[in-house]
């Protein structure tokens, strides 16, 4: 079961130059300025800049759809056919993301919150 999509992450070649441009678009702060991650919350939406996306195989931005059993959904994903790009990875603090790829050539990510 999945609860939307919620997360949208960007490639970027320059971290510094993608921390401007979204805070000039979102008008906010990034919640999370690290050299491997910058996060900004906006408009109940978690947009994400990530400096070694390209090298992770993304091509553009990864929609991320937040599931609550991100292994089982990442085993349904393959078993229909998408390609896996990135097999379950906890992030930090229990939060676990994947990628896969489809038939097509489009992204899908998942990400599954730690439960409270």
């Amino acid at each position: 079961m999945t609860t939307g999509l919620q997360t949208i992450i960007y490639p970027v070649k320059d971290l510094e130059r993608g921390k401007a441009l979204f805070t000039a678009l979102l008008g906010v702060e990034p919640y999370a300025d690290e050299p491997y991650y910058v996060g900004f919350k906006a408009a109940g939406q978690d947009v994400g800049l990530d400096p070694n996306g390209h090298a992770k195989g993304m091509t553009g931005p990864v929609p991320y759809w937040h599931v609550q059993d991100l292994k089982q959904r990442l085993t349904a994903l393959v078993e229909a056919g998408a390609e896996l790009l990135q097999d379950a990875q906890d992030v930090g603090g229990g939060r676990l993301i994947a990628s896969v790829k489809d038939a097509d050539g489009n992204l899908v990510g998942l990400l599954q919150d730690p439960v409270a």
